[in-house]
C-alpha cells in the first residue's frame, strides 16, 4: 500500500487516541443533561475530561482525601458540587478560585476536622455560596467558627452530627442571610446569644443535644423550632416584646418539661408537640396565698433582665389561639385548666394518650367545631360527659380513640350524635354491644352497651379486648364498615352477624377469639384477615376464594398447608404471618411455594418452626430433617418394636440370675467389692 494511503488512517487513529486519553474516566460518570453522576466510582480525585459546561457534579461515596487547587478549573459553570461520604481531610486554598458560580456545596461525612484551617481559606473564595453541608465531620466549636468566617451569602447550613458543645455570639456572626440551620445530634449544652446576628433565620433544628433549658426565647422571626430529644426542663419566651412571633411549629417532645411551656404573648403558633415529657398543671397545689409562686432565672449578660415565671398560674400559656395540632401524649396531665381548651378555637388535632385523665367533660371544655381528631387513649377515664348541644358542635370530629381506659358506661347517643365520625377505638374497655331492645337514642341516658345502628359515617371500629361475648345479629346493620377489629375477645360468638358485615369489610380481626369453623366465603371485599391465636389445625377452606393480601395465622396448631391451598394463596398474598405454629417437617412443600413466590413477605420467616422424628427445627433448614419417603415404612415403627424387645430380654436375664444363680451373683459381688485390705 502506498505511504500516502496510510497517512490519513494514522491521522484518524491519532485523533481517536487523543480523544480517548483526554476522557479517561468519562464512561464512569453518566450524564443527565448538565449533571455528571460520579457516585461510588472508587475515584481518588475529581475526574478530568467531563464536559466543561456541566453545572452539577456528584462525587459521593468515593475515596478522595484532598481537593487540590486545580481540581475544578475545567468546570467554571458549576453551581452544585456534592462530595459527601469521601475521606476528605482538607481543601486546598485555591480550589474554588474559578468556581464563582458555585451555590451548593455538600461535604458531609468526611474528615474536615484534620485540615479545617486550610479548608476555611478555600471556602472564602465562594462569594455566592448559599447552601453548605458540613455534617458528620467531627468539628468542634472553634473549627466551625473558623470555617464559617465571611460566608455572608450562606442561607442553608447543616452542622448536624458534629462535636459542638457551646455556641456564643461569635459562632455565626457573619451569616447575615442564614435562613435554615441544622444543629441536631451534637452535644450542645449552652446557647449564649448564638443567633443574635441571624435576623433572617426561620428554621432551627436543635434536636438530640444536651440542652437543659431554653429561657428568654426572643427569636421573633423564627418559623420552625425543633428542640426535641434534649433535657429541657423550662421553655420560657420573653413576655415583654410587643412584636408578634412568627413561630408556627414548636417541637419540645422527648424532654424533661414539668410545666406547660411559657409561650409568646403574641404568636401564630399552629403546631405544638410536647409528647414524652412530665407536663402537668399545678394550680390546684397552690393552697396558701403566701406560698412561693414564682421562679427567677438569672442571666449573666448585663443587658438582659431576669426572667420571672409564675408557676402555679394555669392561665399563663401565652397565645395559643392559632393552634391546630397539640400533642401532649405521654405526660402526667390530670385535668385541663379552666378555659384552656376554649382558648384554642381552631384546634383540629388533640393527642392526649398515656396521661392521667379520669374524666373527659366535652361540655365544660368547649371543644371547637374544627376538632377533627381526639385521642385520649391509655388514660384513667371512667366517664365521658357530653350533652346533645355539645355533640352537635363537634360536627367535624372524625377520629376518636378511647382505648385502654376504665370505661364501662357511656352516653347512649354519644356516637350516633357525631355526624362525621369515621373511626372509633374502644379497645380494652368493658363496653358491650347493645341488643336491639337495649338501644337508646338519648344522649343523657347512660348505658353499659353501645349502639352503632345510626352511625352511617363510621368506617373503622376497633373493639379489641372488650370482654365481648356475642355480636348481635343486627349490630352493624346499615353500616359501611371497612375495618372491624374484634380480637382478644375469647369465646366471642360472631357468626350470626356475618351477613351484615360481608359487603364492604376489608379488614377483619378475629385473633384470640376461639373461632373454629367460621365461614369467610361471603367476605368478597376482604383484603386483610387476622385469625391468630385460635388453635386452628387447618387453614379455613373458605379463604381460598378471597383476594386476600394479608393473612395472620400466628400461634395456631397448623401442621401443614396442603399444596393445593398454598398454590392458590401464593399468587394473591403479599404478607403472611406463620410463626407460633409447629409444622410437620416432612410436609413443608407449602414453605417452598411461598418462598419461591417473590411477591410474598413471610414475616419472621427464620422463626417458623417444625418438628421431625426427633427434634424441632427451623423450616428453612430443610436439609437437616429426618424424614422418610412416601411408600416406605417408617424407621420409627422399627424403633418402637425393637426397644420393648430389648428391655424384655434384659429384664428376663436379671430375673434368671437372681432366681437360678444366686451363689454365682454373690461370689461375683464379693470378688469385686469386698477386696482384702492391709489392716
Amino acid at each position: 500500500m502506498p505511504v500516502h494511503g496510510i497517512t490519513p488512517i494514522l491521522f484518524c487513529l491519532l485523533h481517536m487516541w487523543r480523544i480517548l486519553s483526554s476522557h479517561p474516566q468519562h464512561s464512569l460518570c453518566p450524564m443527565i443533561q448538565r449533571t455528571a453522576l460520579c457516585n461510588n466510582c472508587k475515584l481518588s480525585s475529581v475526574p478530568a475530561g467531563l464536559p466543561d459546561n456541566i453545572e452539577e457534579l456528584q462525587l459521593n461515596y468515593n475515596h478522595i482525601q484532598t481537593l487540590q487547587d486545580n481540581s475544578l478549573f475545567q468546570y467554571p459553570l458549576l453551581s452544585t458540587l456534592s462530595l459527601a461520604c469521601n475521606s476528605i481531610e482538607k481543601i486546598e486554598s485555591n480550589t474554588f478560585k474559578d468556581s464563582k458560580l458555585l451555590e451548593s456545596l455538600n461535604l458531609a461525612n468526611n474528615n474536615l476536622h484534620i485540615g479545617y484551617q486550610e479548608t476555611s481559606h478555600a471556602l472564602k473564595k465562594l462569594p455566592g455560596l448559599r447552601s453548605l453541608d458540613l455534617s458528620e465531620n467531627k468539628l468542634d466549636d472553634e473549627m466551625v467558627a473558623t470555617l464559617l468566617q465571611n460566608l455572608t451569602s450562606l442561607e442553608y447550613l447543616n452542622l448536624s452530627g458534629n462535636l459542638l458543645r457551646r455556641l456564643d455570639e461569635t459562632s455565626f456572626s457573619d451569616l447575615y442571610q442564614l435562613k435554615e440551620l441544622d444543629l441536631q445530634r451534637n452535644i450542645l449544652f449552652e446557647l449564649d446569644g448564638a443567633f443574635n446576628s441571624n435576623p433572617k433565620l426561620q428554621r432551627l433544628n436543635l434536636a438530640f443535644n444536651d440542652l437543659p433549658c431554653l429561657t428568654d426565647f426572643h427569636m421573633t422571626q423564627l418559623v420552625v423550632l425543633n428542640a426535641s430529644h434534649n433535657f429541657i426542663e423550662w421553655f420560657i419566651s420573653r413576655q415583654d416584646l410587643n412584636d408578634t412571633f412568627q413561630l408556627e411549629t414548636l417541637d419540645l417532645s422527648d424532654n424533661k418539661l414539668l410545666f406547660f411551656p411559657f409561650l409568646p404573648s403574641q404568636s401564630q403558633l399552629r403546631n405544638l408537640y410536647l409528647s414524652h415529657n412530665s407536663v402537668n398543671f399545678y394550680e390546684h397545689l397552690a393552697t396558701s396565698p403566701n406560698s412561693t409562686s414564682t421562679v427567677e432565672f438569672y442571666n449573666l449578660k448585663r443587658y438582659m433582665r431576669n426572667v420571672t415565671a409564675q408557676l402555679w398560674n394555669d392561665s399563663l400559656h401565652g397565645d395559643i389561639s392559632s393552634l391546630e395540632i397539640l400533642d401532649l401524649s405521654v405526660n402526667q396531665l390530670q385535668y385541663f385548666p379552666q378555659g384552656f381548651i376554649h382558648r384554642m378555637p381552631t384546634l383540629s388535632r388533640l393527642r392526649m394518650y398515656m396521661n392521667c385523665l379520669e374524666t373527659l367533660n366535652l361540655t365544660s371544655e368547649h371543644f371547637s367545631g374544627s376538632l377533627y381528631e381526639l385521642d385520649v387513649s391509655n388514660n384513667r377515664l371512667n366517664q365521658i360527659v357530653a350533652d346533645e348541644g355539645t355533640l352537635t358542635t363537634l360536627g367535624n370530629l372524625s377520629y376518636l380513640n378511647l382505648s385502654l381506659n376504665n370505661l364501662d358506661r357511656l352516653s347512649s347517643g354519644l356516637f350516633s350524635s357525631l355526624p362525621s365520625l369515621r373511626s372509633v377505638d374502644l379497645s380494652y374497655n368493658n363496653i358491650d354491644i347493645c341488643l336491639p331492645e337495649e338501644a337508646e337514642t338519648g344522649t343523657d341516658d347512660i348505658s353499659a352497651c353501645v349502639d352503632w345502628t345510626n352511625v352511617v359515617s363510621l368506617r373503622q371500629l376497633y373493639l379489641k379486648g372488650c370482654n365481648l361475648e356475642r355480636v348481635p345479629l343486627s349490630a352493624f346493620a346499615g353500616l359501611l364498615l371497612t375495618h372491624l377489629e374484634l380480637s382478644d375477645n375469647p369465646g366471642l360468638i360472631v357468626q350470626q352477624s356475618r351477613q351484615s358485615l360481608s359487603g364492604t369489610l376489608q379488614h377483619l380481626g378475629l385473633g384470640n377469639t376461639q373461632i373454629q369453623d367460621f365461614d369467610f366465603s361471603d367476605f368478597q371485599s376482604l383484603k386483610s384477615l387476622n385469625i391468630s391465636g385460635n388453635s386452628l389445625v387447618e387453614v379455613p377452606p373458605s379463604l381460598l376464594n378471597l383476594d386476600l393480601k394479608l393473612l395472620d395465622l400466628r400461634d395456631n396448631k397448623l401442621s401443614t398447608i396442603p399444596s393445593g391451598q398454598a398454590n392458590t394463596l401464593a399468587p394473591k398474598l403479599q404478607t403472611v404471618f406463620l410463626t407460633g405454629n409447629l409444622f410437620n417437617c416432612c410436609q413443608t412443600e407449602w414453605f417452598r411455594t411461598f418462598q419461591t413466590t417473590k411477591t410474598i413477605n413471610m414475616v419472621g420467616q427464620s422463626d417458623i418452626e417444625c418438628e421431625d422424628l426427633f427434634q424441632t427445627h427451623r423450616v428453612e433448614n430443610s436439609q437437616s430433617f429426618m424424614c422418610y419417603d412416601k411408600g416406605e415404612e417408617s424407621i420409627f415403627w422399627y424403633i418402637l418394636l425393637f426397644v420393648p424387645i430389648c428391655l424384655s430380654f434384659v429384664g428376663i436375664s436379671i430375673i434368671f440370675l437372681l432366681t437360678f444363680k444366686p451363689e454365682m451373683l454373690q461370689k461375683s459381688i464379693k470378688k469385686k467389692c469386698l477386696k482384702p485390705t492391709s489392716y
